[in-house]
């Protein structure tokens, strides 16, 4: 509690804790003083003791394992599993910045469960996948939408690099993309196959029918001239 001066006071002078500097007698302001830094002394250890059994905030990393520190549901840097990956491109549509790239081709269709337990249709293979970590935000709206948990968080955060282009992830390999596209490329001539062979199956069967029928109008116009005659 402050005080303003009075009349007999030098300006200037403040009076605090509820007294002025002048009050009493010396022998009073003496064990005021003394009360006073006695007190602030006792509490500035009180807070230091206070301290000093807490948990402590800082980590001396790398010498403790931070990783089994880190919460459940740490977003560390992206990962995707390409055996579950369907190519559905959620998670490139839903990115706010446009980070992650797909391209993909058309295979066999084969059924597949995701790492989310979920099972689902898998028809195209994503021959490029690639996320520009140097511009993700970590927001995690590629993550939900996914329907077979491809693609999701892992709890890495260690790669500090100088060089932007090491923060460019091409998850399918070159070796992996030229055999996708080779298989790519069998697959498309094979159901090419198919559909001419079904074609000229229909077209075979289309043809015999019109030939019954004509076979039939012959019959019927040559049994005409016989009824009249009668």
């Amino acid at each position: 509690m402050e005080t303003q001066p009075t009349e007999n006071e030098p300006q200037g002078v403040t009076a605090t804790y509820g007294y002025r500097p002048q009050d009493g007698s010396p022998v009073q302001r003496y064990w005021r003083s003394l009360f006073g830094g006695i007190s602030s002394v006792f509490e500035a250890f009180t807070i230091t003791m206070g301290h000093m059994f807490r948990t402590p905030v800082t980590v001396q990393y790398p010498e403790v394992n931070v990783k089994a520190q880190l919460p459940e549901r740490y977003r560390g840097f992206l990962n995707v599993d390409l055996d579950v990956c369907i190519s559905c491109r959620n998670c490139e549509k839903a990115c706010p910045i446009d980070c992650i790239l797909i391209e993909d081709v058309k295979l066999e269709r084969k059924s597949i469960i995701g790492n989310n337990g979920k099972p689902s249709k898998k028809l195209l293979n994503p021959t490029v996948f690639n996320i520009d970590l140097s511009k993700c935000m970590w927001c995690g709206l590629c993550v939900e939408p996914c329907p077979t948990g491809a693609i999701y968080f892992t709890r890495e955060f260690e790669r500090s690099t100088s060089n932007i282009r090491d923060l460019y992830f091409e998850f399918v390999t070159p070796d992996e993309r030229k055999a996708l596209k080779e298989k790519a490329k069998k697959f498309a001539e094979k159901e090419a196959k198919a559909k001419a062979e079904k074609a000229a199956a229909l077209a075979a069967k289309k043809a015999a029918e019109e030939a019954a029928q004509a076979e039939g109008g012959g019959s019927e116009d040559s049994a005409a001239p016989s009824g009249e005659n009668n």
